[in-house]
């Protein structure tokens, strides 16, 4: 998949969710950030220590499990 100059926040959200879930992965706080939708942000939230340690190795994986 390209990635787009411009790309739509909401299908990027859903685009990142199904990679996470793929990776076992879950982001509660994942979602549009509204406030500025000319900026065209994606807000990540907060997440446990455990979370954020089990998707930096994902991420030094290359997403390979």
């Amino acid at each position: 998949m390209a990635i787009e100059e411009q790309q739509d926040p909401y299908t990027a959200v859903e685009t990142l969710k199904g990679a996470l879930s793929g990776a076992g992965i879950v982001l509660p706080s994942l979602a549009v950030d509204i406030a500025s939708p000319e900026l065209k942000l994606v807000e990540l939230g907060r997440v446990r220590a455990d979370v954020a340690a089990r998707l930096a190795d994902v991420l030094r994986k290359g997403g390979q499990e």
